[in-house]
């Protein structure tokens, strides 16, 4: 390594930075940092990837460019609270604990904030396939990517109004999209119900072949390249003159800098680093993973209706895109998992083979504005990385070349796919202090 970039007082600590979380976000931001010249360290209680990455839907949503929810989430209140299996679910038992947080979410949601949300998941998602595309290249991986597009299908005929709304609103954000009919969205894939009306492409998207097998190429290229991953856990920390000591669950380590990317267990590391409570809840995804069901799909197919993703990987088709707000302590339901099957029922012309499906539930890092925390404070000694909602997979990349000239630089003027780096403004922890 070149010693111009060690720190001056590189024998006396751990790592320069140290990472703490494996997933998605937190491995793409240790391999980029190291190949800066960084000496990095991953902490992480669970191996790489086996949280929220390893359960995602494996779609590059860059189409999704509004906030998680908007005004018509009052009047289906009611139904979050009573319906366990709704594809939009709030647990009674937590939701004293998530009335401020939803309260914060009403208050996006006025005009002027909630455009602000948009632009910057817009600012974020419209640079994110560049950037993966470019990652995966440097790991010589290209192939774990497919931007073959996605669909959005609808099944009511009348449905078609909300699709042209829709269309207009994404074309108002510069996002692409067609509008197809029953026969087009057939072409492309033939299973699919007859009474599928129409939908729209979204050629600008793709997805993962397999998340798991994306989080391992980064962390066989983290490791090639110096990153050391360890199974702890940090508990707090502070920051001194010197850099920043973290206490572990069996240790204390001492870093010139650290970055949190532990996702939704974000939140109490931040505090006892910086002094701000950030108003950081969960969105438990479930997903259903079907092993028998590998050529049904050729691209990611959503249903307007029903609320879910339907993903082509691998080893199967991942059924995916429920949400339930009960925190990070109670269990989970997995009759939501299985919920997702009963909802593909008519969606093709023969059922899916739901033999040998395995269930799966994760925690999404979700803030009430819709856009992550990505930033560097405490005079540069505390990096941080999460928050991204549903997006975490879509903007992993771009995370990562941010959160590198934060660290090494300062300078985020860098252009990946011809543009520049986003203005950091609207993801700074400070609009929460």
């Amino acid at each position: 390594m070149p010693s111009e970039h060690r720190t001056a007082h590189a024998s006396t600590v751990d790592a320069d930075i140290v990472v703490v979380g494996a997933g998605i976000i937190g491995v793409a931001c240790a391999l980029s940092l190291s190949r800066q010249g960084q000496r990095v360290m991953v902490l992480d209680k669970q191996l790489p990837g086996m949280g929220a990455s390893f359960g995602n839907a494996g779609h590059m949503a860059t189409e999704q460019v509004f906030p998680i929810a908007d005004t018509s989430i009052l009047a289906r209140l009611p139904g979050m609270l009573l319906d366990p299996t709704g594809p939009l679910r709030l647990d009674w038992r937590h939701f004293p604990k998530a009335l401020p947080w939803f309260a914060r979410l009403l208050w996006n949601l006025r005009e002027a904030p909630y455009r602000r949300s948009v632009a910057g998941i817009r600012a974020l998602n419209e640079r994110s396939l560049a950037a993966w595309r470019q990652l995966l290249d440097a790991v010589n991986q290209p192939h774990l990517l497919r931007t073959d597009g996605s669909l959005l299908v609808y099944e009511r005929e009348e449905a078609s109004h909300e699709i042209e709304a829709l269309q207009a609103r994404m074309r108002d954000q510069r996002v692409l999209s067609e509008h197809w009919h029953s026969d087009a969205v057939r072409d492309i894939a033939p299973a699919l119900s007859r009474g599928i009306r129409g939908g729209l492409f979204f050629p600008e998207t793709g997805h993962v072949v397999d998340p798991q097998r994306v989080v391992e190429a980064l962390v066989d290229a983290a490791r090639e390249s110096g990153v050391i991953f360890a199974r702890d856990e940090a508990v707090s920390g502070r920051v001194d003159d010197r850099g920043v000591i973290l206490d572990t669950r069996t240790r204390k380590l001492t870093a010139s800098k650290v970055l949190v990317s532990c996702g939704a267990h974000s939140a109490p590391l931040t505090a006892s680093l910086t002094g701000i409570k950030v108003p950081l809840d969960t969105e438990r995804g479930y997903h259903l993973m079907l092993p028998n069901e590998r050529e049904r799909l050729p691209v990611a197919v959503t249903s307007l209706e029903r609320r879910f993703i339907m993903t082509p990987m691998e080893h199967g088709l991942r059924l995916a895109g429920t949400v339930e707000f009960a925190g990070l302590t109670r269990p989970p339901n997995m009759q939501r998992a299985w919920q997702l099957h009963r909802l593909s029922h008519g969606l093709f012309e023969t059922e899916l083979d739901a033999g040998s499906a395995s269930p799966w539930m994760g925690f999404r890092p979700s803030l009430p504005d819709s856009l992550p925390i990505i930033d560097s404070v405490m005079d540069d000694r505390v990096l941080l990385a999460f928050g991204h909602h549903h997006l975490g997979l879509t903007q992993a990349a771009l995370t990562a070349d941010i959160v590198k000239h934060l660290a090494t630089s300062g300078d985020t003027r860098e252009t990946v796919g011809g543009r520049s780096l986003p203005d950091l403004q609207p993801y700074r922890l400070s609009r929460f202090a």
